[in-house]
């Protein structure tokens, strides 16, 4: 942080979703610059983007150690993001980058890697309603956010959800189809904070809902780090106290 703004920058692919009328009709400059202008209008914070067409696939060091929280946004080419940056990703989460994955993020590598898990479910696209539940009212993500609200036409995620048991599990959604999912979910991974938040398919304008767009954005405001850890190792070190008896 600096003077207590949050940094965020907010990572896309955008490579197929910009060559499809019906994806651009909804999010004409991607989602990735509608996600970040929304967050960039709110007090204190800051954000910026990465596409994986950039330099050093939009997560360099120095992007990295400038950013507090880091939004993913991911679909189709997650196998595209070369190791080395997506572990850079985990090792600056370790150090206390907080992270959102959102939708499809489940199958990026470094979802994958900070969870230890396959982030399998279910899915379908039929133009169903949801209803999302606020499953933990209490928790600062869910602040402001109602008991459930609808979101009319958004892709299906269901459970068995492959995460491991979650901090807490801020929000279930229901689909027209019979489906559940644990649509809000946190960890904690050393110094970082991690929440996943399903709603967010491409075709759909979920991102112009004002729920969905308070829950990122206190998602952001939770994950904001208190500190970030200098670079990790495994010294040596002396004792502090005599070892022994006299």
């Amino acid at each position: 942080m600096r003077d207590g703004t949050i940094r965020v920058r907010v990572w896309n692919e955008y490579l197929d979703e910009q060559k499809r009328p019906e994806v651009a009709s909804v999010y004409p400059q991607g989602l990735h610059r509608t996600i970040a202008d929304f967050l960039d209008r709110e007090e204190g914070i800051t954000a910026e983007v990465s596409l994986i067409t950039d330099p050093e696939q939009g997560l360099s060091e120095k992007q990295l150690e400038a950013t507090d929280v880091l939004v993913w946004w991911g679909h189709v080419h997650h196998g595209e993001v070369e190791d080395r940056f997506a572990w850079r990703v985990v090792e600056r989460v370790q150090r206390g980058m907080g992270i959102i994955f959102l939708h499809s993020a489940h199958k990026s590598k470094p979802f994958m890697s900070l969870l230890g898990a396959s982030g399998r479910l279910s899915w379908r696209e039929a133009d169903e309603r949801c209803r999302v539940w606020t499953a933990s009212p209490s928790h600062p993500v869910a602040a402001g956010i109602p008991e459930n609200f609808v979101l009319e036409r958004e892709e299906m995620y269901g459970e068995p959800f492959g995460i491991p048991r979650p901090e807490d599990t801020v929000f279930i959604s229901w689909f027209e189809g019979g489906n559940v999912f644990r649509s809000g979910v946190t960890f904690r991974r050393e110094y970082g904070k991690i929440f996943y938040f399903q709603p967010g398919h491409e075709t759909y304008p979920v991102y112009h809902d004002e729920n969905v767009r308070r829950v990122i954005i206190n998602a952001v405001r939770w994950a904001n780090p208190a500190i970030i850890a200098g670079k990790f190792d495994c010294p040596n070190v002396e004792a502090l106290e005599k070892i022994g008896a006299d």
